[in-house]
């Protein structure tokens, strides 16, 4: 089998450990959107592709192998929307789903300038990306401070859930669930590691399947999805796709064999549960 990469950093350690469980057997090659130059040959494709990067040149790349019949893991419009908050929680909330209250607001200048929330509330950017906003706005000092940060940034404003400073981080590859307790960067640092690691099977009950829900309402195969503890009940604050799943002992086993398996056709692509 042919395996490609679609990213630009080969040597991130869940792709490096998958990679290295996949060779010598199979061939693995990497191809970095932000460097290659037109678009690959239909009679040059891989078996499959795993993107691990969400440029709209990646997203480029990935929507042309799909069309030329290459199965991609995520597939482009799933990743894609997993990118705009706004129609994350609007998909997330018509399906049912434990999704936080999210309200959109097209800058954050325009939101200091109405006066804001009167409650504490968590401001993040419309769009994820690496480096985005994620705030806690306790009042209007630190909402006019974000403002003169990030005065035309788009952003979703959602209720801040009281918790106890730990997200619970669920990761998913296929049909396997890894779990951890990280500390919110909304929340004092504490001693001691930041990541601690839990059996799935320790979680409330419920929680298990509205993270699966998740993979099937969004038609993901790699994802990641942060809650909080709402007195017991989970409220889902943001999904990830293709997350890094770092320090997950079986993550890059899990993800060699969802490869294969998708490489060959025994895993077909997944098709939304709801629609954008």
């Amino acid at each position: 089998m042919r395996i490609g990469l679609l990213t630009p950093d080969p040597t991130h350690p869940l792709l490096a450990e998958t990679t290295a469980l996949l060779t010598p057997g199979h061939e693995v090659e990497w191809l970095d959107p932000g460097t290659y130059e037109g678009l690959p040959e239909p009679a040059s494709l891989a078996d499959v592709y795993l993107l691990k990067t969400r440029t709209p040149r990646a997203l480029e790349l990935a929507r042309h192998l799909e069309a030329h019949g290459a199965p991609v893991i995520n597939s482009a419009a799933a990743t894609e929307l997993c990118q705009d908050r706004t129609a994350m929680a609007e998909v997330a909330l018509r399906a049912g789903l434990p999704f936080v209250t999210t309200r959109t607001e097209p800058s954050l200048a325009g939101l200091a300038a109405a006066g804001g929330p009167t409650g504490p509330v968590v401001v993040k950017s419309r769009h994820s990306r690496r480096g985005d906003l994620v705030a806690l706005v306790d009042g209007p000092e630190r909402l006019r401070e974000l403002a003169g940060q990030w005065p035309g940034e788009p952003v979703v404003v959602q209720p801040f859930t009281p918790n106890d400073g730990w997200d619970h981080k669920l990761w998913v590859v296929a049909d396997e669930v890894f779990a951890a307790l990280r500390r919110s960067e909304l929340a004092p640092p504490v001693p001691g590691p930041r990541t601690r690691s839990f059996p799935p099977a320790d979680l409330p009950p419920g929680w298990l399947e509205a993270v699966r829900r998740v993979g099937e309402v969004f038609a993901l195969d790699v994802y990641g999805v942060d809650l909080l503890d709402a007195g017991g009940e989970p409220v889902i604050v943001d999904i990830n796709a293709f997350p890094g799943i770092r320090g997950q002992q079986g993550a890059p086993r899990a993800l060699a064999a969802l490869t294969l398996r998708t490489a060959t056709g025994s895993r077909g692509p997944r098709v939304p549960a709801v629609s954008p």
